[in-house]
């Protein structure tokens, strides 16, 4: 089966794309918090994810809007407009990031959330806390769908990792010169290359078609590929840079550490298999 975009949603990442190309990051003003279709959420979310922008925006844009019954999560909650949200589900998703507001998820019930502990977390720019239940603030909440719709746009920022990391790859190799002449057209590096434009692309209609159905399946089937093509994506990056690819200076080391963040954020891989196999 075909996955394929609309031309609004063609149109919609290729805003978005120019919006954070341009170093804006406020997505409110284009109405992106108004946006609650998944695969319009998945457009969203890999655009996010190939510009490696830093925030809670999974829990803001996506899951706290389900949890709390739609878009516009500050109304009714006295929060401020514009204020990021965040949850923890545990035991499967234990920590928070750091925002505004927090929530914690137990069973079908919504609690207030302060925090506590700030964990060390791989990512700088991902600052984890431990939160500390207050308030009911709902019962009967989807808090099962409303983690798998985490999932699915985990896994779609992911994607948008990988290409990321893909295109400035393709573009190292390009500018790289050894023996006389560019590294890209060294048959192994080519190779390395191919295997990861296969993973992404392999990736994509899983992640689309997760968010068609947003079965427990088929979301978790779809952060099992882009982890692992999102991580394959980075570490061949890592070898096809070199040295320059391990300082922080370098702008590949952004992607690469919210890939490695990300790859176990809201489930690991291996938790993501055990579920598929379970729903088989």
């Amino acid at each position: 089966m075909m996955f394929t975009l609309s031309p609004e949603q063609t149109d919609l990442a290729a805003v978005l794309h120019g919006f954070l190309g341009s170093g804006k990051t406020d997505l409110a003003s284009l109405g992106v918090d108004e946006v609650t279709d998944p695969v319009d959420l998945v457009v969203v979310f890999e655009e996010i994810g190939h510009h490696a922008l830093a925030g809670p925006w999974i829990e803001t844009l996506a899951v706290v809007p389900m949890l709390l019954g739609g878009a516009g999560v500050g109304a009714g909650t006295g929060a401020e407009p514009g204020a990021t949200w965040s949850v923890a589900f545990p035991p499967l998703l234990p920590h928070a990031v750091r925002a505004d507001r927090y929530l914690l998820a137990d069973a079908d019930t919504l609690h207030e959330a302060t925090p506590t502990a700030e964990p060390e977390s791989v990512d700088p720019t991902r600052h984890l806390v431990g939160l500390s239940p207050g308030p009911v603030i709902a019962t009967g909440v989807p808090t099962a769908r409303a983690f798998d719709l985490g999932v699915l746009t985990c896994s779609a920022q992911l994607l948008g990792l990988g290409r990321a990391v893909l295109e400035m790859t393709t573009a190292y190799v390009k500018a790289r010169h050894q023996f006389g002449q560019p590294i890209g057209r060294f048959q192994a590096v080519k190779h390395h290359l191919a295997n990861v434009l296969i993973g992404l692309e392999l990736a994509r209609p899983l992640v689309r078609g997760a968010a068609v159905t947003l079965t427990t399946r088929d979301v978790s089937a779809a952060k099992v590929a882009t982890s692992d093509a999102a991580w394959q994506a980075a570490r061949t990056a890592l070898q096809v840079h070199g040295a320059i690819g391990y300082t922080a200076e370098h702008e590949l080391g952004r992607f690469l550490l919210q890939t490695r963040a990300l790859r176990t954020a809201w489930g690991s891989p291996s938790l993501h298999r055990a579920r598929v196999l379970e729903a088989l």
